[in-house]
C-alpha cells in the first residue's frame, strides 16, 4: 500500500453546476465549505474547508462552544437545523449579524445530510 500527498487539506477542489461567489456558503452532504473567490459554473475552483468565518445568522445568540449549523433553505447560520458547519469562536448575540464560526468535518455518521448553496458569509 502506498499514499501520495497532495494537499494540506484546508481547501478542496470545487466545480460547481452554477456560478458560486466569494463567500458562498456550499454543502456537499455532510461536508461544509466556503468559497474564498468567485468560481464559473462548471469550472474548477476551491473551497475551504478549515479556516474561521464570519457567516450571516438567524436572530438567535451563540456561546463561545456552541455548535453551528447552516440552513441552506434560509442561507443563514443556525443552532437546530441545517448542516454541521462548526462551532461559535465568539459569543453573538442575537441581534448581531454574524456568528464567527471555526469550521469542523464532522463524521456522515453524527450529521445531517444537506446539499446546497448559500451566501451566509459577511
Amino acid at each position: 500500500m502506498s499514499a501520495t500527498y497532495r494537499a494540506t487539506g484546508d481547501r478542496i477542489d470545487h466545480t460547481p453546476d452554477a456560478a458560486v461567489t466569494a463567500g458562498d456558503v456550499v454543502v456537499q452532504e455532510t461536508l461544509v465549505g466556503i468559497a474564498t473567490k468567485d468560481i464559473a459554473a462548471e469550472a474548477l475552483g476551491s473551497l475551504a474547508v478549515e479556516g474561521i468565518f464570519d457567516v450571516d445568522k438567524e436572530e438567535v445568540a451563540f456561546a463561545v462552544g456552541e455548535d453551528v449549523y447552516f440552513d441552506t433553505d434560509s442561507e443563514l447560520a443556525t443552532k437546530e437545523e441545517g448542516a454541521f458547519m462548526g462551532k461559535c469562536v465568539a459569543a453573538a448575540d442575537a441581534d448581531d449579524d454574524t456568528v464567527r464560526v471555526k469550521l469542523v468535518i464532522l463524521d456522515a455518521a453524527a450529521s445531517n445530510t444537506v446539499t446546497g448553496t448559500g451566501t451566509g458569509v459577511a
